[in-house]
């Protein structure tokens, strides 16, 4: 098949009660439906990725730096995957495509397209945190490169209900995703 899931931002600082930029319970409670669509993409051998968030801990030009309080940091344990993405992602290291973004899409600035053509994949699946923030603007990068879009309602999550009912909205009417 032709499909990648991207797993966006599943990480200690988006999903742990004591991560820096939680979403806190909304994102623990997509994390087996997190996990049983990311095994069944490995099953298959499908490509799967592994996009988080990465930020210095002094960058004064970043522009998240305004926005919110540090987050991702380098080296860092809020990083790290979090809960059972971590035991998966140490278990199938080798078959996971695992990249850094600097920036809420996990097309800006990174060879995540270069990866998908090469590879004649036409079809994204989008799984993570947050629906309203870096899904939705991975989602619009990816609509505006062509690539049909399914979003996983079960497996996305932000701190913000509203603004991810809004995002499950606009993914289907305005980017003609599929959402399961």
């Amino acid at each position: 098949m032709n499909r990648a899931l991207i797993v966006i931002d599943y990480t200690n600082d988006f999903v742990a009660n004591e991560g820096a930029l939680t979403c806190g319970e909304p994102g623990q409670n997509i994390e087996d439906p997190l996990v049983q669509a990311t095994e069944e993409f490995l099953e298959k051998g499908e490509y799967v990725v592994m996009a988080v968030d990465i930020h210095e801990e002094v960058d004064p030009y970043h522009p998240e730096t305004k926005l919110f309080p540090p987050h991702n940091l380098r080296g860092t344990e809020g990083r790290r995957l979090y809960g059972k993405l971590k035991h998966l992602y140490d278990v199938h290291r080798s078959e996971v495509y695992f990249m850094d973004k600097t920036r809420y899409s996990t097309f800006h600035c990174t060879d995540l397209d270069v990866k998908l053509r090469e590879r004649g994949i036409k079809e994204i699946h989008l799984i993570g945190v947050c629906t309203d923030i870096c899904v939705l603007h991975t989602a619009v990068d990816a609509y505006n490169l062509g690539y049909k879009i399914v979003v996983h309602k079960e497996a996305t999550a932000s701190f913000n209900l509203a603004g991810h009912e809004w995002a499950l909205g606009h993914f289907k009417n305005v980017l003609g995703a599929e959402v399961r």
